[in-house]
């Protein structure tokens, strides 16, 4: 059983910056993906990053390449996502995800546990 809580959200600028967290309580294994999904009013919801827990592999949509950072802390078990340069359109709620049980690393449903979300809201 893994349980994910969120924080960091808010309202920013354009061009800011902000950071999520993601607390994991449960064991969290070297080998497993924990990612990031996001979901915008009439959306559905999508893939922002992921994160190999041993930290040597990160993914990206391409729409927050250059612009996000997903990283993490082994011993907080935590993740984080740090969104610089963030953009209007970056405005949603963000979810954090895992570990990942089988398929896709960029589909929500090869994921087991969510947390509860965060608001991003990005003024222009």
């Amino acid at each position: 059983q893994v349980q994910l809580v969120e924080s960091g959200g808010g309202l920013v600028q354009a061009g800011g910056s902000l950071r999520l967290s993601c607390a994991a309580s449960g064991r969290i294994f070297s080998s497993h993906i924990m990612g990031w999904f996001r979901q915008a009013p009439g959306k559905e919801r999508e893939f922002v990053a992921a994160i190999l827990w041993s930290g040597r592999s990160t993914y990206y949509a391409d729409s927050v390449k250059g612009r996000f950072t997903i990283s993490r802390d082994n011993a907080k078990n935590t993740v984080y996502l740090q969104m610089n340069s963030l953009k209007p359109e970056d405005t949603a709620v963000y979810y954090c995800a895992g570990p990942r049980i089988s398929g896709s690393l960029y589909l929500r449903n090869s994921y087991n546990y969510w947390g509860q979300g965060t608001q991003v809201t990005v003024s222009s």
